[in-house]
């Protein structure tokens, strides 16, 4: 039997039908008014979005591309910066800011932990060369979110810029750019956008823009000034993804008509019930309770349990995919996802392959353990 597959991953994630259906039409070129009509409520829905009133750059890229663009644009060669890690994404900037010669110091956790604001300001108190504090929002890769607006806190009043890489997190959990003192916001177009791979946003604040002007990096395709000139007549230095503008345009209607606060709660009980049907089948969660994501839940392999074969029985036979551990969590843990164009029903279904899969590889589930117990959580409220 043929049927799309089912992507319970932190991205890319599913694609509405409205989505693909706007980006299924003839192509309209980019130095038209009728692509600036769209540019400018595209653009205006972002900033909604980002919670901010900066303007919002985007790029052809991958979220990869916005985050290395950051450190092109704001900063000059030898420039000290903190970066505070819990995961790949996390290492990702750490490697990024030494590529272009930077001088890195680096905070960084347990996999399955969160950062200690503490921390961070114990070192801003000690060091007074550091220019920025980068972090990551939620570590897809262990399934641990940050706690962005102590972090916000503890920046407040001070010199340094607060750098965030929201590419997992933006538009699928609370993140209040302005409200939180966030300088840079960079972010993806694959994951709670619901949309596919190849745009990359950033928004910068008043100080983050003093910082672009002094920069003394290389940079072109990613400057960020030849970007803002640009955004203030609706259009872009070089050629867009208009496709991909379009299917995003149609996305940000569909995040903005039912309200980020019913999106946040969405993803946040969708969460709850996986967590809920995890502990039911007796298996333990990676991250740690205070700190676990409502974007992915990250489930530690079960003792003499193949988690790849696990995986490999849900992709094949039951056309549910799901993710496993990066890095040195390879084949360790289970990730599943639960954002963007997903709800209740997408969940049970995954949860039910699931417990087929674990007693198919020899693990001892009682098939329905985990579905009945995220439906409990699933029908408060209902």
């Amino acid at each position: 039997m043929e049927r799309d597959k089912l992507l319970m991953t932190p991205g890319p994630t599913m694609i509405p039908p409205k989505v693909l259906q706007a980006m299924s039409r003839q192509i309209i070129h980019h130095r038209t008014k009728e692509f600036q009509a769209i540019f400018t409520e595209f653009n205006a829905k972002l900033k909604t979005v980002f919670d901010t009133k900066n303007d919002v750059l985007t790029f052809a890229s991958s979220g990869t591309g916005a985050m290395e663009a950051s450190i092109a644009n704001l900063f000059s060669p030898g420039d000290k910066v903190l970066v505070g890690t819990i995961g790949v994404f996390g290492d990702r900037y750490v490697n990024i800011a030494k590529a272009y010669g930077l001088d890195v110091d680096v905070i960084s956790m347990p996999w399955g932990q969160a950062l200690d604001p503490e921390d961070i300001k114990k070192r801003l108190d000690e060091d007074d060369k550091i220019k920025a504090v980068i972090v990551t929002h939620n570590e897809t890769s262990t399934g641990v979110t940050n706690d962005l607006e102590a972090i916000g806190q503890v920046l407040k009043g001070r010199s340094q810029l607060l750098v965030v890489d929201a590419i997992s997190s933006l538009g699928g959990i609370p993140l209040k750019t302005d409200k939180w003192g966030i300088d840079v916001v960079v972010t993806g177009s694959q994951k709670a956008l619901m949309v596919p791979p190849g745009l990359s946003f950033a928004s910068l604040s008043d100080r983050a823009w003093d910082a672009v002007k002094q920069s003394k990096l290389p940079k072109f395709y990613f400057d960020f000034l030849a970007y803002r000139e640009k955004l203030s007549d609706n259009d872009t230095p070089y050629t867009p993804a208009v496709t991909l503008i379009i299917g995003t345009n149609v996305a940000l209607d569909m995040i903005l008509d039912e309200g980020l606060d019913k999106v946040y709660a969405r993803n946040h009980k969708l969460a709850e019930a996986t967590r809920a049907a995890a502990n039911a089948m007796g298996l333990e969660l990676f991250a740690e309770p205070t700190h676990a994501s409502d974007i992915i839940t990250s489930i530690k392999g079960p003792e003499g349990i193949d988690v790849e074969k696990v995986r490999k029985i849900m992709n094949t036979r039951y056309d549910i995919m799901i993710t496993g551990g990066q890095g040195k969590l390879k084949g360790q843990i289970l990730r599943i996802g639960h954002v963007g164009y997903v709800d209740q029903f997408d969940l049970l279904k995954t949860l039910t392959g699931l417990e087929y899969s674990l007693a198919e590889t020899g693990y001892p589930v009682q098939i329905g353990s985990g579905v009945t117990a995220a439906e409990k959580i699933l029908k408060e409220g209902v």
